[in-house]
């Protein structure tokens, strides 16, 4: 007998939690901006610039004796995390990372990072090999990049274009989708979870990095498709229930879809918790901000995006503004 995350037929009334909701909204979005604003995020070197290396790590060599090579020759912390290689005889990999070196004398920015560069690359190999000769040498650099402060800048305001352009685009799809109060609402919903996920590592201090848009991007997709599925079911039962009261023709709507939220949101947890917990260091931080968004976004379609159309009104006519030929919403 397969388990139930939630009855078939069920009548909770979340729309007259909906003040409750807000309170707790409202109150979450003021400490994320106002960690935003105080602690700020832990950037990664794709937004602050800095050094990658990865080597081949022998077995009888840990992080920390890497850790403890490096941070001498290195201002500011040095982050060590240690990956399997992809492949059965895949050896295993250190990835040394460290932000952007001052510069001594006349050194230009780019002077001061290849110079920390090669001190490091020097250091490691000592470690490594120890002492045998080139011949036996078992130091082996396997990638090695650089970005620059201009380059990270230029970077984070990619990222930063790219989730306003995703939000634009989805504000006008749900306008021409439904009406503009959906789009409203929707958009409402998309803020809110972007800027508590921005909050969250801001508090965690996780490192805020390419990958974290990437995920932010992902959240916002998961987020307007489980918002999209309420929305088409909402406008489904006002035309169907057109005298009953608009926040009773909501909690329809979001009573007939909550199996199917859950049962899509619990499974997709499931799979990102594994991430999370065995996919390592370098996945833990877009592992973690997906679980995050996952359980945000399914919270926001409910409690958020419902309440602004419910706060807004919407038209019941018998006729929508506008269709998309071919379209099939999912109940």
């Amino acid at each position: 007998m397969l388990l139930r995350l939630w009855p078939e037929k069920t009548n909770v009334s979340f729309m007259n939690l909906r003040f409750i909701a807000l309170i707790i909204s409202v109150a979450a979005l003021i400490a994320s901006a106002a960690l935003l604003g105080t602690r700020g995020l832990n950037l990664g070197i794709d937004f602050a610039g800095g050094a990658v290396i990865e080597i081949t790590e022998p077995a009888d060599v840990s992080a920390d004796d890497i850790r403890n090579a490096v941070q001498p020759l290195i201002t500011g912390e040095v982050q060590v995390n240690s990956a399997r290689g992809t492949g059965p005889d895949a050896p295993d990999i250190a990835v040394i990372r460290f932000k952007p070196q001052p510069p001594v004398g006349d050194e230009t920015p780019d002077e001061a990072q290849n110079r920390a560069g090669d001190e490091v690359n020097a250091a490691l190999k000592a470690l490594v090999d120890g002492d045998r000769t080139e011949e036996n040498s078992r130091f082996e650099i396997r990638s090695e990049a650089s970005v620059g402060p201009k380059v990270s800048g230029e970077l984070f305001r990619s990222g930063i274009i790219a989730l306003t352009v995703a939000l634009t685009l989805m504000m006008i799809y749900i306008s021409f989708r439904f009406q503009w109060q959906y789009a409203l609402g929707a958009v409402t919903a998309l803020f809110h979870d972007v800027i508590l996920t921005m909050g969250m590592f801001a508090l965690t201090a996780f490192e805020f990095n390419l990958a974290t848009i990437a995920a932010l991007l992902t959240i916002v997709g998961y987020s307007m498709n489980d918002t999209v599925i309420v929305f088409d079911r909402v406008r489904e039962e006002a035309r169907k229930y057109k005298k009953l009261e608009l926040s009773k023709v909501v909690d329809l709507a979001i009573n007939a879809t909550m199996s199917r939220t859950l049962l899509t949101s619990g499974t997709t947890l499931l799979a990102l918790i594994s991430i999370f917990l065995f996919g390592g260091p370098v996945l833990r931080g877009m592992s973690f901000a997906l679980i995050f968004g996952v359980v945000v976004g399914t919270y926001s379609s409910i409690f958020v995006a419902s309440a602004v159309v419910l706060l807004l009104g919407i038209d019941r006519g018998d006729k929508p503004k506008r269709e998309v030929e071919g379209f099939q919403g999912v109940s």
